[in-house]
Order: C-alpha cells, then sequence, then structure tokens
C-alpha cells in the first residue's frame, strides 16, 4: 500500500487518470434507482486524495478543466438563452433567481443560528444547489483574500461541506419530484403530449377546397398560421419544389411536414389527406441528408441564405443532436446539423459543396475562436465590480467566461469568426472539462475531507443541513410554477434540473416524462441559475467575513 500512494504521489498524470478510470464506473453504479455519474469523480478523487497530503493534482488542472466546462456550456446555450427572454422566460428565470435567494436566506440563517465557519457556509451553499462552478469561484475567492502564511488546508473546507451536501443534492431534487407527485396527484404523463404527437410527420394532401384552389402557397401561408413545412407539389406529371409562387390546381398533391396536430389542421384548410404517396421521381427531385460543415454558413438564418430561390434547395427537416427540428425562416445552421434537402438532381453537387457535408468536421475545434473568447472571459472576470460599502465583487473564472460564452453563443460569429462549436465537439470538451475539474479539487481536498469528517462534529450537521435546503428549494419551487405559474410539469421539473445545475435530475425527469419539454426548461434556465450561483457565493464571503 505504501508503495502505491508513494508512486501516486511522484506521478501527476498517472494520478489524473487512475481516478477517472476508478469513478468513471462507479459513477454508473444505481442505488434505489439513482447514480452520481459523473459526479463519482469527485468523490474518487477525495477517497485518494485522502491517503496523502501529498497525493494531489496541480491546481492549473482544474482550473482548466472549469474554464472549458463553462465556456462550452454558454456557447451552446446562449441562443436559446436569449431567445427564451425575449418571450415569456423572464418570468421562469425570476422564480429561479428567487429561489437561488431563498437558499442563501437558508444560509444566512444557519450562520446565525450555529457556529459554523463562512468557508463551510460557503461549500454548503454550492453542494445543497450542486454546483461545481460556485464552489470553485468560492475557492478562489478565498484564495485571494486569504491573509499570507495560512494554510492552505482552509481552502478545502468549503470541498469539504460541498461534498457531504452534493449527494443528497442530487437525490433531494428527485425526492422532491416524486413527493410533489404524490400529494397534488399529478404525474408527467398527465401533463405530457405524446411521444407520436411530438415527432416530426409528413402527409400527402390532394388540393380539393374551392377557397384555396388558385391562390399561391405563399397566399395560403399569409392567410392561415400552420406550422408546417411544404415539401413537393404534384401537377399532372409533374413534381416540383413547394414554392411560394406555384399556384395550387384542383386535385394537386401536396406534401405537408410537420407535428401531427399541425399535418391534420392543415389538411383540413387545403382538402383531404390521400392515400397517394409521392413516389422520389428521381428524373426530376432528389433527396438527401447533408451535414453542415461550411463555416461561411454557420450562424446565417435560412431566410438569410434564400436557399429556395437562389439554389433550389428546399430543407423539409433539420437533425441537431439527438432531435429532429422542424426547420423555419429564422432557424439558423449549426455545424454538425443534419440537413434533409429537396433539388434538382442536377443541383446535388453544388448543395453538397455549399453545406460542406464533411463528417470530419463535426469533431473539428477552431482553437482561435475558442483562445480567443476564453481570453476574453478571464478579462470579464477580473474586472472588480463596486458594490455599497466599499465592496467588490468579481465574476471571476467561472462568471466571466460564462458571460462571454453566451453572448458569442446567441451572436454564432462576429465577421468571418466562428465562436459555436460543432455539437460533438462541445459535448467532448465539456465532458472533458468536468471531469479535470472534479479529479482536480477532489485530490486537493480529499486529506483535509478525512481529517474534518474523522475529527470535526459538522460532518453529519452539514448532511442534515445541505438535505434540508434542497428539499425545502426543489418543493417550493415546484409548488410556485406549478400552481400560481401554471408551468406544465414536465417543463417545470427540467426547470428545476436547471435551477440545480444538475444534469443527473434533468436525466430522471427526461426517463419519466418521454418528452423534449425537460430540455427546453432546463435550458432556459441555466445559464442565469449559474451566474447567480456564482455571484450569490461571493457575496456569501463578503458578508460573513
Amino acid at each position: 500500500m505504501q508503495f502505491i500512494i508513494e508512486v501516486l504521489e511522484e506521478s501527476t498524470l498517472l494520478l489524473l487518470f487512475v481516478v477517472l478510470a476508478v469513478g468513471a464506473p462507479l459513477g454508473k453504479i444505481k442505488i434505489a434507482g439513482i447514480n452520481l455519474g459523473i459526479a463519482a469523480i469527485l468523490f474518487t478523487g477525495l477517497a485518494f486524495g485522502s491517503l496523502s497530503p501529498d497525493i494531489k493534482l496541480s491546481a492549473v488542472i482544474y482550473e482548466i478543466g472549469l474554464v472549458l466546462f463553462i465556456y462550452c456550456i454558454g456557447i451552446s446555450s446562449g441562443e436559446q438563452f436569449f431567445c427564451n427572454l425575449r418571450q415569456k422566460g423572464w418570468m421562469e428565470n425570476i422564480l429561479v433567481l428567487s429561489m437561488i435567494a431563498l437558499a442563501f436566506v437558508f444560509i444566512l440563517i444557519l450562520h446565525a443560528v450555529t457556529d459554523l465557519q463562512t468557508s463551510y457556509l460557503a461549500g454548503l451553499f454550492s453542494g445543497s444547489l450542486t454546483n461545481t462552478p460556485a464552489l470553485a469561484t468560492a475557492i478562489e475567492f478565498m484564495k485571494n483574500s486569504m491573509p499570507a502564511g495560512v494554510s492552505e488546508l482552509v481552502l478545502a473546507e468549503p470541498v469539504v461541506a460541498y461534498s457531504v451536501a452534493y449527494p443528497m443534492g442530487v437525490i433531494g431534487m428527485i425526492i422532491a419530484i416524486i413527493a410533489f407527485q404524490k400529494i397534488f396527484k399529478t404525474s408527467f404523463t398527465a401533463t405530457t403530449p405524446s411521444a407520436d404527437s411530438e415527432q416530426i410527420t409528413n402527409a400527402t394532401v390532394r388540393i380539393t377546397h374551392d377557397n384555396v384552389i388558385g391562390k399561391t402557397i405563399g397566399e395560403f401561408k399569409a392567410n392561415h398560421s400552420t406550422n408546417v413545412l411544404f415539401g413537393r407539389v404534384r401537377q399532372q406529371e409533374t413534381t416540383v419544389l413547394a414554392q411560394d409562387y406555384i399556384r395550387l390546381e384542383k386535385d394537386n398533391l401536396i406534401t405537408v411536414v410537420g407535428k401531427p396536430a399541425e399535418v391534420k389542421h392543415t389538411t383540413t384548410l387545403l382538402g383531404e389527406l390521400s392515400d397517394v404517396q409521392l413516389t422520389m421521381d428521381h428524373q426530376q427531385l432528389e433527396m438527401r441528408r447533408i451535414f453542415v460543415s461550411n463555416p461561411a454558413i454557420i450562424g446565417h438564418r435560412l431566410k438569410d441564405l434564400n436557399l429556395t430561390h437562389t439554389m433550389g434547395i428546399l430543407i423539409t427537416r433539420l437533425r441537431r443532436g439527438d432531435q429532429d427540428v422542424l426547420p423555419n425562416a429564422n432557424t439558423t445552421l449549426q455545424f454538425g446539423d443534419r440537413v434533409r434537402i429537396l433539388t434538382r438532381k442536377e443541383h446535388l453537387a453544388d448543395a453538397s459543396k455549399f453545406f460542406g457535408d464533411s463528417y470530419a468536421a463535426q469533431s473539428e475545434i477552431d482553437i482561435l475562436t475558442l483562445g480567443l473568447g476564453i481570453a476574453a472571459g478571464f478579462f470579464l472576470g477580473m474586472v472588480p465590480i463596486p458594490l455599497p460599502g466599499g465592496l467588490t465583487l468579481r465574476l471571476g473564472m467561472a462568471g466571466g467566461p460564462l458571460i462571454v460564452a453566451l453572448i458569442l453563443g446567441a451572436m454564432n460569429r462576429v465577421g468571418k469568426l466562428v465562436f459555436v462549436m460543432p455539437y460533438s465537439a462541445n459535448n467532448t470538451v465539456r465532458q472533458l472539462g468536468l471531469v479535470l475539474f472534479l479529479a482536480g479539487i477532489g485530490t486537493r481536498s480529499g486529506y483535509a475531507f478525512k481529517e474534518v469528517l474523522l475529527n470535526s462534529p459538522n460532518g453529519l450537521a452539514l448532511f442534515i443541513y445541505g438535505m434540508g435546503i434542497t428539499i425545502l428549494i426543489g418543493f417550493i419551487f415546484l409548488f410556485l410554477g406549478f400552481r400560481f405559474l401554471n408551468i406544465p410539469l414536465p417543463r417545470l421539473a427540467g426547470m428545476l434540473a436547471g435551477l440545480q445545475t444538475q444534469p443527473a435530475v434533468l436525466a430522471f425527469v427526461n426517463e419519466q416524462s418521454h418528452s423534449d419539454q425537460p430540455d427546453i426548461g432546463y435550458t432556459s434556465v441555466f445559464p442565469i441559475a449559474m451566474l447567480a450561483k456564482i455571484l450569490f457565493v461571493q457575496v456569501l464571503l463578503i458578508l460573513l467575513s
């Protein structure tokens, strides 16, 4: 055993990969149907670090990991975040901010009625809300404000409290969701559309209604608000793209693409459902799926590209990640999108060249824009924000990159510089960053964690306090959102996972609801929840120092 300890003390890289190799499979083990997932790497790091005060990874490892993780989240969420704010997302985000503020108040109450040190309270706040960037911010704040000569073991105190509170930070939210359904006699299935109603489908419609005969497709769209897309039109023996100038005649056949309810509604407006399938006439039109990898078109809206008129190309479906999206005029193209196009056979080569159609490009990262974005985030994080009383606040290495990434993610590009990343590359870099952070912070705090648990009476108290804060926040959030704001439970539960910035809770909700509503709710509040926790933990340390 001593030999293993000495080897791990001497080899930082060996320590890193051993922690990853042990922690990853442990995270997949389910207890009562729940597993820690990637967070198990933190506890594995704590276990290895507890063996010796010299078993720890360099601080730069967890710092790099944190920045990569935060930046990738912001880049991928920026467009959805600001789009949601422009609609009614501000109400949802106010609810989330209120709950984080309530957790902050609970921590202040604990400070008033217990003798817990401020460093433990900061870790308890971060752990009960399962937010590793808030923990990192607390550590960074303490490091910058510590007097000279103070032991570095003090920096491990927030990690200890975080690690004790974190498991119930995951499990407690799931308990709150289950309890809420039992008490209020509701369920995800009662408010979730069926899986079939969420899928994109298509139908062939025969034009029979007199009020649309003789009108163009563009005129029909202007007169009727329908969220569908028209693909092909069969006029006598000719099949053409369903462009706006095409005039609809009696007994024309037209393909309609959209969600089942919308397709059914549009069918009643046009005529009747036809059993005839518009098989592809390869002499006239071709259909193909193409990868979007051309940087020149990334971030551009389809209405600006005007592909139907300029190139004779119609995009009928778009697959982003694991979801099918019905494209519209305001849809922006992203790296890794897979578009289904309709065009004439002679245009296929031009279409492939235009979109890029490179699978290999989906895993490539633009190092220039990655470096520029993160550097800008660091500069923003260092800017002092004055507060009343002569105090200053900084966004830090977590908040600064997150704000910059959200803005750049919403803009997509600046001139020729494309800041958004391919979907697969973003996920890979994000996970790499997270595991580096968890392994680094775990090994650096493991020895102090052991010392506190064995020699301090605070361990059990921290666990109970963390569990109480998590369950109370979760239940109050669900009650207010469901009963007063009338938010459907699947979306609300996804928002709760976003409030908790916890993918494990989101995974639980997705398994129960079988719809995309939890993902939408999660994305709409995740950035503001992340940023709010980063700011609140600094305010906490300022007030209680």
